[in-house]
């Protein structure tokens, strides 16, 4: 597949930011996250009969609403700062229109993983993402049929996947003229004010639990919703109460991969689950649902060595753990003070990553976010990809959760070590419920 740039240039903010705003501080949940940008890419196929020239006529009011846009959501505008802020100087989003020598839906029909990096503005790194560096690019790609897909680099500092889909919900609205105008939250860093001996701290462990070198695959399995009602149902003969999409498919996934490292190794480790939770739904205000930042925590579930790893045991640690990140320590984690609360979990964490021994798996869930909605005007995704690192050495043992184009089914991303993932990729147990790299079209 061959991507040729054909233009790239700054989109502005449609009005300047004022002053007294120039700078935002991050939050004390920013300053867990790592540095590298969160890729996405969304797919749409050409349901109109249009000409690549007028897909690239489309451009136009891509710009023209994404300059209105960053006028809101004016953090986005700017340039990462240093660990702590975003300078918000107007520097403006990247954008870049690329012409790609093959259809759409030849791609989608097989479409091979590593190539999506040339769709996207450019391959998320650590080098990519220092001080100076933009928040917001831009990758607008033409296909040969007139098919358009999106790519997206925006930085970790500052987005998560529920912040990602706030300004994509606010840009899409603009581009389609819609009344509604999205304005976003930007009080995370007072509800969680920043703390600089946190930051040495909260990196140390971060790095420790989600940080691994290998040889890394990344494979995609598909459970629809057949699969994951008969998922529930087992679960369900087993005492768990109405077990959710996502307690199950980590539940399996984790079961597996925890077989995979025993094969490979010889003996069973033992293993943990690291799960971010979306913790805006714990909050008060009502406005929450919008705030922009990292607001998550992680959840954590272990199991021994010398424990059953069965899917109802784990579904189980899987729903205590998530469990614990409540409504009562999100209000003991606000404030001044909050970094306490923050500082003994990540202690906890930490210890048990110290063994050296253990295996861990990171689990993130994008399910119920609505990004199959995202409508710049014709028509919704046929597709979309979002995941750290494909094939990326430094993120092993991640696993990224999406929804399917339905919203019944979940598309998991996996992340392992090319050896594990030979065996994993085999595991008939998980192929009784998952599909291995099923054509897109097929994600229903």
């Amino acid at each position: 597949m061959e991507v040729e740039i054909i233009s790239k240039e700054t989109i502005k903010p449609s009005s300047p930011t004022p002053h007294h705003l120039k700078t935002f501080k991050l939050s004390l949940l920013d300053q867990i996250v790592l540095n590298p940008y969160l890729p996405v890419i969304f797919y749409y196929q050409n349901r109109n009969g249009d000409t690549i020239f007028q897909a690239q006529e489309k451009s136009s009011s891509l710009k023209e609403s994404l300059s209105k846009t960053l006028t809101q959501f004016y953090p986005f505008a700017g340039t990462i700062k240093d660990d702590i802020s975003i300078d918000c100087n107007d520097a403006g989003a990247y954008y870049a229109i690329a012409l790609v020598r093959l259809r759409l839906d030849k791609f989608l029909h097989d479409p091979d993983l590593k190539l999506t990096d040339g769709l996207l503005p450019f391959r998320p790194t650590f080098e990519a993402s220092g001080p100076g560096a933009r928040v917001t690019n831009v990758q607008v790609n033409i296909f040969e049929c007139g098919g358009i897909a999106i790519g997206l680099c925006m930085s970790h500092k500052i987005v998560d996947a529920a912040a990602l889909y706030t300004f994509l919900k606010g840009w899409t609205n603009m581009a389609c003229g819609a009344t509604e105008v999205v304005h976003p939250n930007l009080t995370a860093p007072s509800l969680f004010p920043a703390n600089d001996l946190w930051l040495r701290e909260a990196s140390m462990e971060v790095c420790v639990s989600w940080l691994k070198e290998g040889k890394c695959s990344t494979k995609r399995f598909l459970f629809d919703s057949d699969a994951i009602s008969s998922l529930k149902a087992e679960a369900t003969r087993n005492g768990v109460q109405n077990p959710t999409r996502v307690e199950v498919v980590t539940a399996l996934l984790w079961k597996c991969a925890v077989a995979a490292s025993k094969q490979t190794c010889g003996f069973q480790k033992p293993s943990r689950i690291n799960h971010t939770v979306n913790i805006r739904r714990k909050l008060a205000s009502p406005s929450s649902k919008d705030l922009i930042g990292n607001v998550i925590w992680f959840a954590t579930a272990e199991c021994p060595a010398n424990d059953e790893t069965t899917l109802i045991d784990l579904a189980k640690r899987v729903r205590e753990c998530v469990s614990k990140v409540d409504v009562e320590f999100v209000n003991n984690a606000q404030g001044d003070k909050g970094y306490i609360a923050m500082r003994e979990f990540m202690k906890e964490t930490g210890e048990t990553s110290s063994k050296g021994s253990t295996d861990v798996f990171n689990f993130t869930s994008w399910c119920k976010m609505g990004f199959y909605d995202i409508d710049f005007g014709w028509g919704k995704p046929s597709w979309m990809t979002g995941v750290i690192g494909i094939g990326n050495p430094v993120f092993l043992n991640i696993i990224n959760l999406m929804d399917t184009k339905c919203g019944e089914g979940i598309e998991a991303w996996v992340n392992l070590d090319e050896k594990e993932m030979e065996i994993l990729q085999c595991n008939p147990e998980l192929l009784a419920y998952a599909s291995l790299d099923p054509s897109p079209g097929l994600s229903s």
